[in-house]
């Protein structure tokens, strides 16, 4: 999504809702047939993304590209004795999905070796898990844990959170994460090994919530400061990152992802994919964007250019690239009121009123933002505060100043609250906005936000219709394990065209006027996605020469209504012309 081509010119979607019908088949597409087709699907409906052919009857495939798309009679020319053929008895294809936007190692990690409970859960019922967990794991193992509501705090009377752990696991460190992954719940002993005490300062852009005395740290750590206990906690072996690429890998199959952009990624995150893919066993397209984490020390503090050139030139392959780089610019608008926003947020239970924080100064960011884009580097920019939003837009406008035919399209991340001056500038800049519509409805998350900012403030989150008549660049993406509770994107499409909570379908919609249709929903997660990767030209369409990288539905969506687009099952997943996902089908993680 950096090429300029890249665009995706909104104004030429076509809005296509209706079944397909035989008679309104465009001619096929194919190149000369030297030898016969590997693959052959027949029967189907064929969902190709390609304007000038939106719906066909079948597909041939071989050496792992599209060969021809059109009718059964003409794909049925291209089958030899050896063919594969498959009838797809009137199921929908459609381009594999994208998620632009997840954090899938430490989702996959947090799986297989966390101790979760969800967001919904109460005291009580955290305490019995973590209980559990506790009895399971061996004496003085570190326990990583969560998610637990942004307002948890809120509602449960819990003087001091960091005893209340202590009650439970003892000398055990625990840290445990909150919804949306900005924050950490800890006990003593974990505060110990990070060395946070009462001496402890704040770090910039960070908060280390006191007991009572005013001294004593109480448990509760914020944004830049959970950094600090999470440096303290022991890091992931290479076995256990290679078995947590597998599995998200595995989950993103089954859901209809071929590919995903890794969002904040360390190092040792980078090579675990590169190893998997040195061996043979990797079935996506990745796109790293590279932590800024351990260099932004300070809002004043500059990058240093070459650890991110190392890291391109040691880690790329033909399916990974590691040449993104992620900012935080501020942090999340719950009660934490960490995001920074143009008008002030409600005061809190002290009366205190803030704006929020901004993570990076502004001149440091327009600075460093030049020079990555002047190295052939995309940003991604967490921006969930509208002063976030407008400082990330202000940075993309100094480096088209500087470098105006640059083609790199540089994305600013979640873009939850904009103000609407701002909304022009995402199309004047060919800046992205990189979406996660997976809780674009009335929710927990929601209500967390709406007790900082307001309830009327709060409904006017992700203004969707207005950024697609701009002509704004997207892309979407789950952030998962962050708020998100799985990669599966089928509840987060019908999300955003209801703008309802799609597992309950319950009347309540947030600011439904910012709904979108189902055709622009789904181009979003494919050929935007495809963008995102900068992979536009090879993925992302069923389209003659380029990879065979499709899904096969269990229903048609434009056939069912909306609300059930969220209960979608994907019965086959291919990639590059290999079948990488049947339902009911285990995959093998092992390294041999």
């Amino acid at each position: 999504m950096r090429h300029a081509s890249m665009f995706v010119s909104w104004c030429c979607v076509p809005l296509f809702a209706a079944a397909p019908v035989a008679n309104a088949l465009a001619a096929p597409a194919a190149e000369p047939a030297a030898q016969p087709a590997d693959i052959v699907l027949l029967h189907g409906a064929v969902y190709t993304q390609d304007e000038k052919a939106l719906w066909v009857e079948a597909v041939a495939v071989r050496d792992g590209r599209y060969v021809a798309v059109g009718s059964d009679a003409d794909m049925r020319a291209l089958a030899g004795p050896s063919t594969r053929v498959i009838d797809l008895h009137g199921r929908m294809l459609m381009p594999g999905l994208i998620d632009a936007h997840v954090h899938a190692v430490e989702g996959g990690a947090e799986l297989l070796f966390n101790c979760n409970f969800a967001p919904s859960f109460g005291a009580e019922q955290i305490k019995t898990t973590l209980a559990q967990c506790h009895r399971k794991a061996k004496p003085g193992v570190w326990m990583r844990g969560g998610s637990w509501d942004s307002d948890f705090f809120a509602h449960q009377n819990i003087p001091s959170p960091r005893r209340w752990l202590d009650a439970i696991v003892g000398d055990r460190p625990v840290t445990l994460k909150d919804d949306a992954h900005h924050n950490t719940w800890a006990n003593s002993a974990a505060l110990r090994a990070a060395g946070i005490g009462p001496d402890t300062p704040d770090p910039p852009g960070g908060k280390f919530l006191r007991e009572a005395d005013g001294k004593q740290p109480n448990g509760i750590v914020l944004e830049a400061a959970a950094d600090k206990l999470g440096g303290a906690a022991p890091a992931h072996t290479p076995e256990e990152l290679w078995r947590a690429v597998l599995h998200s890998q595995e989950l993103a199959h089954g859901f209809g992802i071929i590919g995903i952009k890794e969002a904040d990624s360390v190092e040792p995150t980078i090579a675990s994919y590169h190893e998997v893919e040195q061996a043979g066993k990797l079935a996506l397209y990745v796109k790293h964007c590279i932590s800024t984490f351990q260099q932004q020390k300070t809002p004043d503090s500059h990058l240093d250019f070459q650890v991110f050139e190392r890291i391109r030139s040691a880690y790329r392959g033909q399916l990974m690239q590691a040449d993104c780089v992620k900012f935080y610019l501020d942090g999340v608008p719950t009660p934490a009121r960490t995001a920074s926003m143009l008008d002030p947020y409600l005061p809190d239970e002290k009366g205190s009123v803030t704006h929020g924080l901004l993570h990076v100064n502004p001149a440091v960011l327009d600075a460093d933002l030049v020079e990555l884009d002047q190295r052939g580097f995309t940003v991604k920019m967490h921006a969930a505060g509208d002063g976030a939003v407008r400082e990330g837009l202000d940075a993309i406008a100094a480096a088209r100043k500087v470098h105006p035919r640059s083609d790199l399209r540089h994305e600013i991340a979640h873009a939850s609250f904009i103000s609407p001056q701002d909304i022009p500038r995402f199309g004047a800049l060919n800046a992205v906005a990189d979406e996660s519509p997976a809780i674009w409805y009335p929710s927990p998350v929601f209500e967390a936000v709406a007790a900082a900012v307001g309830k009327e403030r709060a409904r006017r989150f992700w203004p969707m219709r207005a950024l697609i008549d701009a002509h704004a660049p997207m892309s979407a993406g789950s952030d998962w394990p962050a708020v998100a509770a799985s990669m599966n994107p089928w509840g987060a499409i019908e999300a955003m065209v209801t703008r309802a909570d799609p597992f309950t379908n319950g009347s309540e919609r947030l600011w439904p006027e910012q709904g979108i249709t189902l055709a622009e929903a789904l181009r979003i997660y494919t050929l935007g996605g495809a963008a995102a990767l900068r992979r536009e030209a090879e993925t992302g369409s069923v389209e003659v020469g380029k990879s065979a990288d499709f899904i096969v539905l269990d229903r048609n969506l434009f056939k069912v209504p909306v609300t059930a687009v969220s209960d979608v099952r994907v019965e086959m997943t291919y990639f590059q012309g290999r079948e990488v996902y049947r339902r009911h089908e285990k995959a093998d993680h092992s390294r041999k």
